[in-house]
């Protein structure tokens, strides 16, 4: 039968119990918060913040590392260098919040950041805001997508013009909610099925915009002009700062 330690070994372990718990307070430090990368992948909640909050950044070597080859490529004509990432917090659908990222020109960066924060205080909704996909030329599956992203750069072809560069290839244009603002060809057809009970402009349906509204109010406040007022087709998901 084993005999149980005496009083005095018994303080001597408490006492050693004690100082090794002291030194792991001590050095113990909690891990470093996770970082979320850019993505065009679901939007970041946030917890229905009370104000508007924004930021412009220079763009880091993570989000680079995304763009080239995906939204960007050499030859295409913006640098890098000249581009800035927007994070802005915009109204859901679902009547909460997120955060997502806008990559524009530098030169406008300020101002695309004044637009959404009067969109967020207006509470016009956004589906979601983040990169777009690799451009690709369309193809009939197109009709049968979903997609309702909020985006800005992409270093592309224009919609119906491959000849011409898009004005997102420059980062000063940007397309809201495009399920519910198509893209309408000079034959009256929209590009994508989901989109055809939008053709309906007469609609007050959540995230449309119309003319004269908060969104397009925003954009013509820093000069900026709305594909829904061309005359040939309409663009009316799209704004940009040269009207093309």
């Amino acid at each position: 039968m084993a005999r149980r330690p005496g009083p005095a070994i018994a303080v001597v372990v408490a006492i050693a119990l004690a100082a090794t718990a002291c030194t792991a307070s001590a050095t113990w430090s909690p891990p470093p918060l996770r970082v979320e990368p850019v993505t065009a992948a679901a939007p970041a909640p946030v917890n229905r913040p009370v104000r508007f909050l924004g930021r412009v950044s220079r763009i880091g070597p993570q989000l680079r590392a995304r763009l080239v080859g995906r939204n960007w490529r050499p030859g295409c004509p913006v640098p890098i260098g000249d581009l800035r990432v927007v994070w802005v917090t915009y109204r859901t659908f679902d009547g909460g919040a997120a955060r997502g990222p806008l990559v524009v020109n530098a030169r406008v960066a300020h101002d695309v950041l004044s637009v959404f924060r009067t969109l967020y205080r207006a509470r016009f909704p956004v589906h979601r805001i983040g990169l777009p996909p690799r451009y690709r030329p369309p193809r009939r599956i197109d009709w049968f997508s979903t997609r309702d992203l909020t985006s800005s750069y992409n270093c592309r072809p224009a919609t119906g013009n491959p000849g011409s560069l898009s004005q997102h290839s420059y980062g000063w244009a940007i397309d809201i909610n495009p399920l519910e603002n198509p893209y309408v060809g000079p034959d009256g057809k929209v590009l994508r099925r989901a989109a055809k009970p939008f053709l309906d402009r007469a609609r007050h349906a959540r995230g449309m915009i119309h003319a004269g509204d908060v969104v397009v109010r925003a954009f013509a406040a820093i000069g900026w002009r709305w594909g829904g007022d061309w005359h040939t087709l309409k663009d009316y998901m799209h704004f940009s700062l040269t009207g093309r």
